[in-house]
């Protein structure tokens, strides 16, 4: 789960994270009222959307008047706003951040992600603040310094001390770094963080350390204990189809290709795609209806999957282990009614009750495709595409 930058900002202030004053706002009005109530001469109008690269994409302006502040609040609400993270169709600016201007001297970057090969929290630091961590990462990878974090004993003073001396924080501004260091490892601990990413991460010219920016990516697995955090869930900034699967506990990728898959457990959802893939087609989805799918679920799932413009045919590949294969075969019956289907769909069941699930489906009287394994199910899922086009 992502949340917008100002959300972000709130989030590390309870903490202790240093940031420049800001007010959210919706309106062009709201802005010019934020950039009065803050006070001063330059104000930053910041597009707020779930992405990266807003900057480049001429979603960030500085401002040194409220006619500038009325223009850009202007320009920027509503447009639709092209990064490297949005795709080439863009995400709508529905929210702006105006914020106070700042003497940068220096920009630096810190972020924590959890690395899966030590199965610990990783903090990343580098000199190289207002770039693409990636991009510093391919060119100049000796400016990345990494603090594997113990979980017991949390980031330690001298190991925040020396992180930041090795990014270029001054000796008398390093406290403060520690201090601010420590404090984005408590949040992303305590909140259950994927990522927390500082990029900049300022000095300035009176050498106080600021985060200019900030983002905070949480483990949907972990948001039942977090209702305070889920509450600032933006559903506009996400997927339509993703959104509506998540009320039925379903989960759902779009992607880009047309054929869609209805698999139970990720890693068959995963080598589903790969075999469709080898087959020369392209699947639509990722689609895990998990183990414990209903008639109700997997309908919905249908459902989901047919609102695709793109969509040509559906692969359902089940094991039934935990689900058995009969209760599935009568979901895809029901759902494919339900749904007046008028795409080829291509099941392959195995598992638990496969041969009562096999009879389901053949008696149902609908021309459903039968596939005898993952192969063949995908070859025949593909040339059906192929029928179609």
């Amino acid at each position: 789960m992502k949340i917008h930058e100002y959300q972000a900002k709130e989030l590390l202030r309870k903490y202790g994270v240093t940031t420049p004053r800001g007010i959210p706002c919706f309106t062009v009005d709201e802005a010019v009222a934020a950039a009065a109530k803050l006070g001063g001469s330059v104000w930053v109008v910041k597009a707020q959307i779930h992405a990266g690269g807003r900057g480049k994409g001429g979603g960030v302006k500085v401002a040194k008047s409220a006619a500038d502040v009325k223009t850009y609040a202007s320009s920027i609400l509503g447009m639709q706003l092209k990064t490297h993270q949005t795709g080439p169709e863009g995400q709508k600016v529905r929210r702006l951040l105006i914020e106070e201007g700042a003497d940068i001297k220096k920009e630096l970057y810190v972020g924590l992600v959890i690395d899966r090969g030590t199965q610990r929290a990783v903090l990343m630091a580098s000199s190289e603040g207002g770039m693409d961590i990636e991009e510093v990462a391919a060119h100049t990878p000796e400016k990345i310094h990494k603090v594997v974090i113990d979980p017991v004993k949390g980031l330690a003073d001298a190991d925040a001390d020396d992180v930041a001396r090795k990014i270029g924080v001054p000796d008398a501004s390093v406290p403060q770094a520690r201090a601010m260091l420590q404090a984005l490892y408590k949040a992303f601990d305590e909140t259950d963080a994927s990522l927390a990413e500082i990029n900049p991460l300022i000095l300035t010219g009176d050498g106080k350390v600021i985060a200019l920016d900030a983002k905070i990516d949480f483990d949907n697995n972990a948001m039942f204990r977090h209702p305070e955090l889920v509450a600032l869930r933006d559903l506009d900034e996400e997927d339509p189809a993703e959104v509506e699967a998540s009320k039925h506990d379903l989960n759902y990728i779009q992607l880009d290709g047309n054929i869609g898959c209805l698999v139970n457990g990720a890693g068959l959802a995963m080598a589903s795609m790969d075999i469709i893939k080898l087959y020369g087609g392209s699947p639509a989805n990722f689609l895990d209806v998990g183990g414990s799918a209903t008639a109700e679920k997997v309908t919905e799932a249908f459902k989901i999957m047919l609102r695709n413009p793109q969509l040509k045919a559906i692969l359902v590949n089940i094991f039934g282990g935990i689900m058995k294969c009969d209760v599935i075969a009568q979901g895809v019956v029901a759902a494919a009614r339900q749904v007046s289907l008028s795409v080829p769909l291509v099941v392959r069941l195995e598992g638990t009750n496969v041969e009562l699930g096999k009879k389901i489906l053949a008696d149902s009287g609908l021309p459903i495709i039968s596939g005898n394994n993952m192969a063949d199910a995908a070859q025949k899922v593909v040339a059906a595409v192929k029928g179609k086009n």
